[in-house]
């Protein structure tokens, strides 16, 4: 099977070196000082699922130079969506299939109207790994996992055999029945998560142990489930106590990406998560002021660290 990977970063490196050393034929579309650092030491992933190292490892700036795939992976940070779709389509032949495993809701969307709706998987990844230095991916914690399917919930020959690549690499793979269903759970998560450790600059622990801070979390994941019913995705009534009943079970020292962002100075998702809430809030009437706070109170910093401000401790 011929994979291309956009972005080899956390969720394209973790999950590409494992297909890579199954023996799938992946390539990464990566550029600067990790594609260097890869061409000359390899791929390396630091895991608690075991460390991997993928040397020599097909990487390269040019998806020109790769020539068509069967699928192709876009695992890039949302600002990057519309350079990883033309980055994609001389990766795509007749027969491909490309799939965002980005956060977000909108990159089908965007995949839809460049490919066609049947050249096109949902899909999820579940993961919290990160790029540590140049050519080393670094992933916490044991949970990683992959969710994909086809937009209508049809069971088709392209998922399964995604499905049993999965399995052959070792790589914990579901095909729910409604793969816009288990996108949309992941932002009710992701999107709560990155506005409470964010802007608090706290991790998970202190934040679901004080009231006032559980109760808005309560709040943000509410808003997002109210957006989710008002596009027509069905979630379920249990939606929002699910996912504290998560919250609750996680390393205390979690936080989301956005605040290692924020910390580093680094541009922000801040307008796809909490921004993007209170975007579709508007287009939908559905009254967003938990993260219209949170979206108030970062913006100024969405695009790096704001040269008024001091370091992030």
């Amino acid at each position: 099977m011929r994979i291309a990977i956009i972005g080899a970063g956390g969720v394209g490196g973790y999950f590409g070196a494992r297909w890579a050393l199954a023996g799938e034929d992946v390539t990464f579309i990566a550029r600067g000082s990790h594609l260097e650092a890869m061409r000359a030491r390899g791929l390396k992933v630091l895991s608690a699922n075991g460390d991997l190292l993928v040397h020599p490892v097909q990487a390269t700036a040019d998806p020109a130079s790769v020539g068509t795939v069967d699928y192709v992976l876009i695992a890039t940070k949302l600002w990057s969506t519309d350079e990883a779709i033309g980055t994609a389509k001389p990766l795509m032949g007749p027969a491909s299939t490309v799939i965002s495993f980005q956060n977000g809701v909108d990159a089908e969307d965007k995949l839809v109207a460049a490919f066609g709706r049947e050249r096109v998987l949902g899909g999820v990844a579940n993961i919290a790994a990160l790029i540590e230095e140049p050519g080393v991916i670094r992933h916490n914690g044991a949970m990683a996992m992959l969710q994909f399917g086809e937009l209508d919930g049809h069971r088709t020959p392209r998922v399964t055999a995604l499905e049993e690549a999965c399995k052959r690499a070792g790589i914990d793979a579901r095909v729910p029945n409604n793969i816009n269903e288990a996108i949309w759970q992941k932002f009710v998560f992701l999107a709560s998560l990155s506005a409470m450790t964010t802007l608090t600059r706290l991790p998970l622990g202190p934040l679901r142990e004080d009231a006032d801070t559980r109760r808005l979390f309560r709040q943000l994941a509410e808003e997002v489930v109210a957006i989710a019913r008002a596009r027509g995705v069905r979630l379920a009534d249990g939606t929002v106590n699910a996912m504290l009943e998560r919250l609750d079970s996680l390393p205390p020292e979690m936080v989301a990406s956005m605040l290692g962002d924020l910390q580093r100075g680094n541009r922000l998702e801040l307008p796809w998560l909490s921004g993007g809430v209170v975007r579709l809030g508007h287009e939908l009437g559905v009254a967003t002021p938990a993260h219209g706070f949170v979206h108030a109170a970062l913006k100024l910093h969405a695009d790096g660290r704001h040269p008024s401000a001091r370091p992030v401790q």
